[in-house]
């Protein structure tokens, strides 16, 4: 069965956006860029909320920028390829390879873990994995830490009732001092 998980960059102190708005802050070196290349890859689906949509429409048309260089120009090949969900009460369209919903999104994942195929979902955007992680549809949490603090934003943990016990599976270190951490929650059982 296709894995639910949830990746971003992320600060210390939790936030995935800061108080301004602003996510310059966790612009990717080579290295960590690679590593979301190779993640793409594994995709078999992405959904992602509104503002999380817009931000990455850029790669829609990125070929078309001539300053791109090649780990660009391949992320923007994955990415345009790759089926995307785009979770909207206000959009009234979506480009490329993606398709807009308004409805329910515990039951569109369990219709995309129905369909054939291999490949990961991956949920993209706070509002949205806070509605998946409320229904208990998370099984990964993959977070990219860079090691500055925020002060405040948009927090990559959506807040909760209850406790969600997890597994530390991976960590990795990168040389712009990066830590790449990914957690199983306690309901999975397979690596």
């Amino acid at each position: 069965m296709r894995r639910v998980t949830y990746s971003m960059n992320v600060s210390l102190d939790g936030y995935i956006v800061g108080p301004d708005g602003g996510m310059d802050w966790g612009a990717p070196d080579e290295e960590v860029f690679r590593f979301w290349i190779e993640d793409v890859r594994e995709l078999g689906f992405h959904l992602l909320g509104r503002r999380l949509y817009e931000t990455m429409l850029y790669w829609e048309t990125a070929e078309q920028d001539p300053s791109l260089e090649a780990p660009g120009l391949e992320f923007a090949a994955l990415w345009k390829a790759l089926p995307k969900v785009v979770f909207s009460n206000t959009l009234s369209a979506v480009e490329g390879n993606a398709r807009l919903v308004s409805g329910d999104v515990a039951k569109e994942i369990e219709r995309l873990r129905a369909e054939p195929g291999e490949g990961d979902i991956a949920i993209g955007g706070a509002a949205l994995a806070a509605e998946v992680a409320a229904a208990g549809l998370i099984d990964e949490y993959r977070l990219m830490v860079y090691p500055v603090l925020l002060g405040g934003g948009i927090p990559f943990f959506p807040r909760r009732e209850s406790q969600v016990d997890l597994e530390l599976v991976e960590t990795r270190s990168y040389n712009s001092r990066v830590v790449y951490l990914r957690y199983r929650t306690a309901h999975q059982d397979t690596p």
